[in-house]
Formats: C-alpha cells, structure tokens, sequence
C-alpha cells in the first residue's frame, strides 16, 4: 500500500513538474509597442488562470515578418499560435499548416456572439475557421484641419480631383504635403483604392481568370497615384513610409491627409487634439463611388502544436468578449463580437467617419483576393519593388499594371482549375 501512495505522489509530482515546463510559443507579426504590452497584458492573464503555463512571445517587425516567419516555418521553428494577417491565410491554410477550429467553436460559449462577417472570413478557405478575425481595418481619409484651413481649403475632399486640387493648395505652404504616401511595406492597399475609385469597380478578374489590373481604369488610378508622388505633393521620402511613417507624417503636421484604418486613432489621438483632426469617407472617382479596402487579421493554432487544447485556451482567451475588447481598443481595429456594439468607446466621435462610410450606399467595402496562395508574395515582395520602380520612374504605370495582370492571371487561372 505504501509502495501504491508512493508512485501516486511520484506521478502526482511528475505530472505537475510537466505542467510547470509547458510553454506556448505566440508569433505576433502585425508588431508595435502598444500591440506588444497590450498583448502581454492578456496572456499575463491567461497565464495567472493557467498556473504552469508560460507563453513566449516572438515579436515579428511587420515589414520583415512575411521573410522572417516563412524562414522560421523553414527551420522547422513553428510556434502553437500566431497572428494571421488576412493575405497570409490562404497560403498556410493550404499549406496544411494550419489547425480547423471547428471542433473547438462547436462547443465554444462565445462562438454564437462573433458576428457572422467575422465567421465568414475566418472561413474563407474550404468553409474551414482556420482562423478567427480579432478585427477589422477598413481605410477612411484622415485630415488635418489646420492644415486645411491654412492653405484656404474650405472642407475635406469629396472626390478625387478634390483631392488632387487640395493637395496642391497644402503642397503650397512651406514644409508641408498633401497626401502622406505609403510607399514601402504596406502599400498594396492604396494603390488598390485608388486603381478601383478610378476604374470605378472594385472587379480584380474576368470570368476567364485573367486580371483587370492593366485596364484603362486601373491605369488610371495608378497614373493618379504616381503623379502625386511625382509632383511633389507627397513627401520625397515617402517612397519608403510604413506604417509608423505614414502616422507619424501626419500628426507631425508633414502632410495633410491620411489614408488609413482605425488602429492609427492610437497614436494620433495622443499626439493631436480631436478638434484638430476628422476622419471621413474616402474620395470618390469618376463614377460617383469609392471603394475603401476593408482586411483583417486574427489568431490561428499551427497544425505542428503539440499542446492543441492548451494552444485554443490560448486563442479563446484572446478571442473572448474581455480579451478581443482590451486588444481592440488599444489596437484600433473595428470590433468582431456583437456586444461591442453597445461599448461606449465606439460611440464615440473618433469612430463617427468609418461608421458613416459603412453606411453611404456608394462606398463600397472591397476584399482583396487574399485566397490566392500567391497573393502573400504579391503584397509583401511583388507589389512593394514595383510600385517602388514606378514612383521613381523606373518603369511606367502600363509596365506595373501589366507586370500585376501577368501574375495575378497567372494565380487566379491557377485557382480556377482546381475548383
């Protein structure tokens, strides 16, 4: 009996001696430093409600994070639950790299409050949740009412050639620029903006695969876009501005208008009164509409997860009412649970220009094709050194378009033949 009570304390010590050495290990890869501590907060928690487990947070610098994890997925260095931005989805999920978390959402207490568009995203490759949205960034023009008012103009631009003529009003004043261009990591979505504003559709394919890029309208947007760099109406720099570049160009007061989602609200709200900026519906083209890139990112358990259960515990405590509200309000994503609805942070009047864009009928919400298994090296590698060559005139706007058609031809041609 005395032997049976020994290796019952033996396994007892053991098993708890196991639970002290499990580590999760967590990529993050949409990285900055109020991402980072807010999502150290939230595992902090977990951690506390999951005595023995520990969390490793690995922190990806955004514009190196597509190189960085496919190198680290290469070494075989595969962590239990990362970050998954929206063109990274297809890729791994078709890769099998990735765990469904269906049988996990069947029984999940939260599951039915997810509003159906984020369950519909996560579920964007074979009606799979391969991951699960924390948020939403949908693109709304910020400006600078100073800035505005300085150089005589009398309200933010409605449409596109309002935006052209108020640039170079602002491009008048010393120091200062119209538009605060994103032109290094990042970038796709403008340029897909305003490729579709000017084309006025937001249709990247033809029914027979090949793409619309290199059309007349497209064109014309990305002509519109190299013009404003070339004309001196953005910032010279600006050919290599990220994210940070872009925000920090206009709280400084560099250049007047922003084209960005809600997570910019962070570090503009602390550097800039309220009263000295608005946010509103992007411009709108020739055929009266606009088209506001809408993307997402969310959390996702590797496939490779020796610790799976421990691993969704993980998820759902990011992905829950209190986590997924604590990571969005410091994040500035637009919310995925319904309750949120009834927050009064997002009544408030920072929030008021995307709402307002969600509700004008000529504002359309577009998707990129992010189901191409090659759309990750498109926006991350492709689309960053050729908009790049074209805004320093290395080669034309027709040479882009035709440089975007012929790979996402290729990609979309691709897809068709395996349905």
């Amino acid at each position: 009996m005395k032997k049976l009570l020994l290796a019952a304390s033996f396994a007892t010590l053991m098993t708890g001696t196991a639970l002290a050495d499990t580590t999760l290990k967590l990529v993050e890869v949409i990285t900055s430093p109020a991402r980072t501590e807010t999502l150290k907060s939230i595992v902090g928690k977990f951690e506390e409600a999951n005595p023995g487990t520990k969390v490793e947070i690995i922190s990806l610098p955004w514009g190196e994070a597509f190189q960085k994890f496919a190198t680290m997925v290469s070494a075989g260095e595969i962590p239990d639950v990362m970050e998954m931005p929206d063109t990274w989805l297809s890729l791994y999920a078709n890769n099998g790299m990735l765990e469904s978390l269906e049988p996990y959402l069947e029984n999940w207490e939260h599951t039915e409050s997810l509003s159906s568009r984020a369950l519909e995203l996560g579920r964007d490759i074979d009606d799979t949740a391969y991951m699960l949205p924390y948020g939403f960034y949908l693109r709304a023009m910020f400006y600078n009412k100073k800035l505005l008012e300085e150089a005589g103009v009398a309200e933010p631009p409605k449409t596109m050639a309002e935006f052209r003529t108020a640039s170079e009003k602002i491009s008048e004043l010393p120091g200062k620029y119209g538009y605060c261009l994103r032109g290094g990591s990042g970038g796709l979505n403008g340029w897909m903006m305003f490729g579709a504003i000017m084309s006025g559709s937001d249709v990247f394919f033809n029914e027979d695969g090949t793409s619309t890029a290199n059309s007349e309208g497209w064109v014309d947007g990305f002509t519109w876009l190299i013009d404003i760099y070339k004309d001196g109406l953005a910032p010279k720099d600006s050919v290599n501005w990220g994210f940070n570049e872009i925000v920090a160009g206009f709280y400084s007061g560099t250049c007047a208008f922003l084209d960005q989602d809600p997570d910019a609200l962070i570090a503009i709200s602390e550097r800039m009164s309220a009263d000295d900026f608005g946010v509103t519906t992007m411009p709108k083209g020739p055929s009266g509409k606009t088209f506001p890139t809408i993307g997402y990112a969310g959390w996702s358990m590797m496939a490779a997860s020796e610790n799976k259960d421990l691993a969704w515990k993980l998820i759902s405590a990011l992905e829950g009412p209190e986590g997924n509200n604590e990571w969005n309000k410091r994040t500035g994503a637009l919310p995925v649970h319904t309750s949120a609805e009834k927050d009064p942070f997002y009544a408030s009047a920072q929030f008021k220009g995307w709402f307002e864009q969600l509700e004008d009928p000529d504002a359309i919400p577009i998707s990129m094709p992010t189901y191409l298994e090659e759309f990750a090296f498109f926006k991350d590698s492709l689309a960053i050194k050729t908009t790049q060559e074209a805004l320093l005139g290395d080669i034309t706007p027709e040479q882009l378009a035709d440089q975007w058609a012929d790979y996402l031809t290729k990609a979309q041609q691709k897809f068709l033949a395996k349905q």
